[in-house]
């Protein structure tokens, strides 16, 4: 178990995603992303709302959407969303090494940061080389944890192993491929499927 902060990892995703947000246009900013029903800007404007959270405001906020999460995060974007794009901008980078979260691991976070990044960048053709590090620390939290996001039961039975990592997890067939998208199948992104292979890639893609 990694032992030092996920923050600078953090810091550092947020700073190349805003890099990335400032080269698009108009029209790209209304893109799909790879999150169902929500646009890049719909992602953009939650990664900002979740840097905001603390566990105090997340509770706060969760019973003012009547403990719906899925409400609170709608309502949460539509705030983050109000006014012009250079809004959605100047919210973000003022959030870019702020160190608050909603309650849980902090790992949750790097994993957010990570995936989001993906989310936010694939439908734009937009690429990254992800720090290894990064993702697989990602990962390791994933692979035990079904918090919201189910990827412990999306992936029991499975050996997931990277080409690219010295990274592998679980018994079973396997599912290989690159680690950015090993961690994008596991939380759950069928577009990572593209680039995976071996014996397990129908089970996790039927569990999607």
């Amino acid at each position: 178990m990694a032992t030092t902060s996920p923050w600078p990892m953090i810091h550092a995703e947020r700073r190349a995603l805003l890099a990335d947000a400032r080269t698009l246009d108009a029209d790209q900013w209304s893109t799909p992303s790879l999150c169902a029903g929500w646009t890049v800007r719909d992602v953009f404007a939650h990664l900002t709302a979740t840097s905001m959270m603390t566990p105090g405001r997340f509770f706060g906020k969760l019973a003012g959407a009547g403990f719906s999460f899925q409400t609170m995060t709608a309502k949460d974007i539509a705030e983050m969303n109000s006014g012009t794009v250079e809004d959605n901008l100047s919210r973000f980078s003022e959030r870019l090494e702020a160190v608050t979260s909603p309650p849980g691991p902090v790992d949750a976070m790097l994993g957010e940061a990570l995936v989001h990044g993906e989310d936010f960048r694939k439908p734009l053709g937009l690429s990254r080389e992800y720090p290894t590090d990064a993702l697989a620390r990602a990962a390791d939290f994933y692979r035990g944890s079904n918090l919201l996001i189910g990827a412990k039961r999306r992936i029991e039975g499975l050996r997931l192993r990277a080409v690219d990592a010295d990274w592998s997890t679980g018994a079973g067939p396997e599912v290989v491929g690159p680690m950015a998208s090993l961690l994008l199948a596991m939380t759950g992104r069928r577009a990572a499927l593209e680039d995976l292979h071996g014996d397990g890639v129908t089970t996790l893609s039927a569990r999607m």
